[in-house]
């Protein structure tokens, strides 16, 4: 990340006690109703029209790459509507608890995602983000040099397979969402794998509504590739928040939230159209110093509070650069790519 971040991050942090950040942040996490609302007419509404559209060049059989471009769209609209998912598992989306069940449970389904079984792994994530005695539960597989260095060659391939960009985007995104997530974790609660069961009735149901009408065959050519690139897209965005150079990480006696949050969550400042699309969770550092507070919020939030400011950005181009960051070294304490390793 752009360097100075962490040393940025800590004067932030030693100025601000952390019940002065709740205190300060605390009006932005109510639900509106009105900007719920308007985000869910103004997402579903043009996705829904994309659908229609693409089923209808494909009824014609108009050249299956010139609906490439509306499958780009929709797929930006799906990581829309997972941030919208991802709000109601924090309960922050609406104001009832109610109706942030049933639109998260909606939004679920069409994301391939069930709903409390994600929660529970999405809340173990913030519970211990950046801490390196508890990693493993909701985030992406990263190992220390030490770990790397004393693992067995099998274990070392595995994890460089895993690593690669090729692999972790083009592959494992789309195979999680699409397979992964079709069952439950290892010792996962009841309520999980209820709510796994019933996202899968729920996928079946699509499946079946689509057999007698458009047809399963074009069902399948639009949503695989839809989901595909939204999947790619949706993780890089979750691996870019917590994987740069300067990213914070501490052993668990020496873990600080308000580090994790500042330092160890990225403020990824995106062009205003992808910010759209990514529903404002590059301004990932406020959501995990409140993550109570709405997507919609979180740009207020910004404007608003002067020290959230003086976190420097992540850049779109910057970015890039945790393609090949793969490695935590705990005596320079940054990340490090595998060609430092044996350099």
């Amino acid at each position: 990340m752009v360097a100075g971040l962490n040393s940025v991050g800590e004067s932030v942090r030693k100025n601000v006690t952390r019940s002065e950040w709740f205190k300060k942040l605390s009006k932005y996490e109510r639900p509106h109703l009105g900007k719920a609302t308007w985000q869910l007419i103004n997402t579903f509404v043009p996705f829904i029209a994309l659908w229609v559209l693409m089923v209808w060049m494909l009824q014609r059989h108009l050249p299956y790459w010139s609906i490439i471009a509306p499958m780009m769209v929709t797929a930006g609209l799906m990581v829309r509507i997972y941030i919208f998912f991802h709000d109601c598992t924090h309960t922050s989306f609406f104001e009832s608890k109610t109706a942030n069940r049933i639109v998260g449970a909606v939004c679920g389904i069409l994301t391939f995602t069930p709903f409390d079984m994600w929660r529970t792994a999405h809340t173990a994530h913030h519970n211990t983000a950046e801490d390196l005695d508890h990693r493993g539960t909701g985030d992406i597989w990263t190992m220390t040099v030490d770990e790397y260095c004393a693992a067995p060659l099998p274990k070392r391939i595995l994890y460089r397979i895993f690593r690669n960009p090729c692999f972790l985007f083009g592959i494992a995104a789309p195979a999680l969402f699409l397979f992964v997530q079709r069952f439950a974790h290892k010792g996962a609660s009841e309520r999980c794998r209820r709510s796994v069961v019933v996202t899968n009735l729920g996928l079946a149901a699509l499946l079946l509504a689509s057999h007698f009408t458009i047809g399963l065959r074009t069902y399948l050519l639009i949503q695989i590739p839809v989901m595909s690139m939204a999947a790619s897209f949706g993780v890089w965005l979750f691996y870019v928040q917590h994987q740069y150079e300067d990213v914070y990480w501490a052993r668990h006696e020496e873990w600080d939230p308000i580090r994790a949050a500042l330092e160890g969550s990225s403020y990824y400042k995106l062009p205003a159209i992808l910010q759209w699309f990514s529903g404002n969770i590059g301004l990932h550092h406020i959501h995990h110093l409140r993550p109570r507070i709405p997507n919609y919020n979180l740009q207020k939030c910004l404007d608003e509070v002067e020290e959230l400011r003086a976190v420097k950005p992540l850049t779109l181009f910057r970015s890039l650069k945790s393609l090949f960051l793969t490695l935590w070294d705990e005596r320079q304490q940054r990340m490090v790519t595998f060609r430092a390793l044996r350099a």
